[in-house]
């Protein structure tokens, strides 16, 4: 489980989403594993930042935190019975199963062995076999509860497929195999992980929800994946081959001459692959100037702007 959100991100509590989005984007870039291959301790602290950026991202998840319904990992917290759910009944009953105390439905005492057997045979149809005792739970069954996990999963583990770890109700560790392409809040389901049964029923299933975390990166466009790639002026204008980051890998990719900011390259199969199929990546260019414009550059400029005078915002102002 995490540690409190708010504290994991450096943010109050009154913080607004889009002040909860700017923590997590300042920590992910700093923390990222591919930034930190050997630093465990780093590659902690990003999960642990993008965990509770899932939780907090999401304003109903965050509003049910806050209410204390869910805790830090997303799981639903017990829920309490209080000395008020039973004020109304006879002072010398609130608290015991017997005539007047607490009841389960359809009249059934909670102290009564034998109508507890009945009142769950009609829940779930099965009569108990004789009367009073163990006997009185004869051939009754029922099918265990689910168990249900909130699990945070790195983007390009989603992306890709992965395995993880999960420690059932039970105290055993058991493997999970994260299919490629798992979506942000999607629902895995291992059957006969959940709750034991009780007499000889089945055990119940255990239900874990994904939470992907975003990256510095990459973003997902259904199969496709999506990135922003920096190229400097000269690459811009003469064109050139450079190495692109995949979520499988990098890539060299031709830019053609003559290209502008926020031309769209597409690079084929490079987005998620599952069932058979695979995404593109698209790449969208960035010309990005040097931090500093020398003597030699600016005079470079003031030629090119003589030669090759033309107004780029001449469409703009048609259009308006």
């Amino acid at each position: 489980m995490i540690d409190d959100p708010y504290k994991v991100l450096g943010v109050a509590k009154t913080a607004s989403q889009d002040e909860i989005k700017k923590a997590y984007r300042k920590l992910a870039k700093s923390l990222h594993p591919d930034l930190n291959p050997d630093d465990p301790d780093k590659q902690a602290r990003f999960q642990a930042v993008s965990a509770a950026n899932d939780l907090l991202r999401d304003p109903e998840k965050r509003r049910r935190f806050d209410a204390g319904e869910i805790d830090a990992s997303g799981q639903e917290r017990p829920q309490r019975q209080y000395y008020h759910q039973y004020a109304d009944q006879d002072a010398g009953a609130r608290y015991d199963g017997g005539p007047g105390g607490a009841r389960f439905g359809r009249g059934y005492s909670a102290g009564d062995e034998e109508d507890f057997a009945w009142a769950f045979s009609d829940l779930f149809g099965r009569r108990p076999q004789g009367a009073g005792g163990a006997g009185a739970y004869g051939g009754f069954q029922a099918r265990g509860q689910d168990a249900r996990y909130h699990l945070a999963v790195d983007f390009l583990d989603a992306a890709k497929g992965a395995k993880r770890s999960v420690t059932m109700p039970d105290g055993k560790g058991i493997e999970i195999a994260i299919p490629p392409g798992v979506r942000d809040g999607q629902t895995l389901r291992l059957k006969g992980k959940g709750q034991p049964g009780l007499g000889a029923g089945p055990p119940g299933d255990a239900l874990i929800t994904i939470a992907v975390g975003e990256h510095p990166v990459f973003s997902r466009d259904g199969d496709d994946i999506e990135m922003e790639l920096p190229i400097t002026l000269d690459e811009a204008v003469l064109g050139a081959k450079v190495d692109v980051p995949t979520i499988s890998g990098t890539v060299a990719m031709t830019i053609p001459p003559g290209v502008s900011s926020g031309r769209r390259m597409r690079l084929k199969g490079r987005g998620i692959k599952r069932d058979g199929k695979a995404g593109d990546q698209t790449v969208r260019l960035k010309i990005v100037l040097p931090p500093k414009i020398d003597d030699e550059t600016r005079k470079m400029a003031e030629r090119v702007r003589d030669h090759a005078a033309f107004d780029p915002r001449s469409e703009l102002r048609r259009s308006l």
